[in-house]
């Protein structure tokens, strides 16, 4: 076994106040070893940004990890493995975990998942063949229930997850309606996702633009934001609507209070919460599902993706913005023998 001789990591430098900044975190280089008995030295191919790592930041979740100046950045990650002490595991098999933003970490086998050959690209085993999917497919499939004809909408409508579950709403014959960040991003919900209307929320007349996107209210509101965007859709919500909270990435971090929660009460709404986390072990029932729609085109999908560790940062705070579309991811290297040449925001062929 080839020893793996430094290994670049990204910590936090301080906890972030409000809006993460490049300030807050630090790069380390770090000399490794081998790994000892039950452990994978890996080296990182895909690195996941997500908006729980900054609820993480907050000291919100339960992510196992304690954040804290010099713990690094916990994140999944598509990985190689370079060598094993761990008998399930072989030099050259791909691998997922969360291992964090670093680039050649030594962790336990048993934290590590075999990456099914399935999956191709491999990236998407971080999006839509990943937990953002599968967060999509439980709030989707299990929470909210679509029925044809009602009316669904989407925050965060071009993300990781709201793209997927706008798609899959719409599968199941709801009229969706998505709400993003920007026009570009509104013509990407309508022209590729198959959204059937999207708004604005930062336009000024956001409020009046979504009550005319849902004449006859809304049914169903798949919320990865809360803030004012879920404040605007509570207050045209119908008798007996669902919400499914899956994110809350306008609060991360912040001490606002959320939006007021009369609307539920008059509409007698029903909200859950959620956490993917308790539904790992369905991701074999939405992976087999899943591939099927990628591969027809039922289901489409775009990676935004920058190279190299030292832009996982700054890649974090574009994503928290709103200033990408779709799996924000970071890649730092391609699997051996292999060149990387996925474009940024790559489209899956329909």
């Amino acid at each position: 076994m080839t020893a793996v001789t430094v290994n670049r990591r990204i910590v936090l430098a301080r906890l972030p106040e409000g809006t993460p900044c490049p300030a807050d975190f630090a790069i380390e280089e770090l000399r490794s070893g081998m790994p000892a008995a039950g452990e994978v030295a890996l080296r990182t191919l895909w690195l996941s940004l997500d908006p729980y790592q900054r609820n993480w930041m907050a000291g919100g979740g339960r992510y196992g990890v304690t954040p804290a100046p010099g713990v690094t950045v916990i994140g999944r990650a598509v990985s190689e493995v370079l060598a094993s002490a761990d008998g399930r595991f072989k030099p050259g098999d791909l691998v997922l975990g969360e291992t964090g933003w670093q680039t050649h970490p030594i962790v336990r086998g048993e934290v590590l998942e075999r990456l099914d050959p399935a999956i191709d690209p491999p990236s998407a085993a971080l999006g839509i063949l990943g937990s953002p999917g599968l967060t999509a497919w439980i709030g989707i499939h299990d929470i909210l229930q679509p029925q044809p004809g009602e009316t669904v909408v989407v925050s965060a409508a071009v993300g990781a997850v709201g793209s997927v579950a706008g798609q899959l709403a719409r599968l199941r014959g709801a009229r969706v309606v998505g709400i993003a960040g920007d026009p570009l991003k509104c013509h990407v919900a309508v022209g590729e996702l198959g959204f059937d209307a999207c708004v604005t929320r930062r336009d000024d007349d956001f409020p009046e633009q979504l009550s005319r996107a849902c004449p006859d209210g809304v049914d169903a509101f798949f919320d990865n934001t809360g803030g004012s965007v879920a404040a605007a859709v509570y207050r045209l919500l119908r008798q007996d609507a669902r919400i499914a909270l899956c994110g809350l990435v306008a609060e991360y971090g912040f001490t606002t209070p959320g939006p007021s929660l009369m609307p539920l009460l008059a509409a007698q709404a029903s909200l859950r919460a959620f956490s993917v986390r308790r539904h790992l072990a369905r991701m074999p029932e939405y992976r087999r599902q899943a591939i099927a729609w990628v591969g027809s085109g039922a289901l489409r999908y775009r990676e935004h993706v920058v190279d190299g560790i030292e832009q996982a940062p700054r890649a974090f705070i574009e994503m928290l913005a709103g200033r990408t579309i779709g799996k924000a991811l970071v890649r730092l290297h391609a699997p051996c023998g292999l060149a990387a040449t996925r474009p940024e925001h790559a489209l899956a062929p329909a």
